[in-house]
């Protein structure tokens, strides 16, 4: 039978043990997370990109549009969508946070759907059903002398 000392130093030996788990667990899965998100995305540096004139921004309600664009000798094209609801402009991107479909904007049911697993989101870009996690994609917007600029990391 073990005495009343033994005992305390197998549970301080038990404890020190779990806490040492606990910590080692911490710290891998920081250094994973590092490693995991792909360092190329982080050097990338946000560049604006001509859009559309700004007489043609929806007056309200949801424009579609394409962007192509040119950088670092990379040429690449963006759907995104111009939004007017109620005098606030904004743009969002038209890729689902689910899976990374394209989603497309149902004028009759005012909201935007995703057509792979059903999502659903309001005019605003927030989720109403479905499986994805996240709302939409905001994108960043600047008006400049009468045109309409949109933000990419590329």
């Amino acid at each position: 039978m073990a005495t009343p000392d033994q005992q305390n130093r197998r549970t301080f030996l038990k404890t020190f043990i779990k806490i040492g788990l606990i910590f080692l667990a911490f710290i891998s899965g920081i250094i994973s997370l590092v490693f995991l998100y792909p360092s190329e995305i982080r050097k990338r540096e946000l560049k604006f990109f001509y859009a559309i004139k700004e007489e043609d921004l929806p007056r309200r309600g949801v424009k579609r549009i394409e962007l192509a664009y040119e950088s670092n000798q990379k040429a690449g094209s963006f759907r995104a969508f111009l939004i007017n609801n109620g005098g606030k402009i904004f743009a969002l991107s038209s890729v689902c946070s689910h899976l990374g479909c394209l989603v497309e904007w149902s004028r009759n049911n005012n909201m935007f759907a995703c057509p792979c697993h059903g999502g659903k989101y309001d005019i605003e870009g927030r989720i109403i059903a479905g499986p994805p996690a996240f709302p939409l994609e905001r994108i960043p917007m600047k008006i400049r002398n009468g045109k309409v600029y949109l933000g990419l990391k590329v």
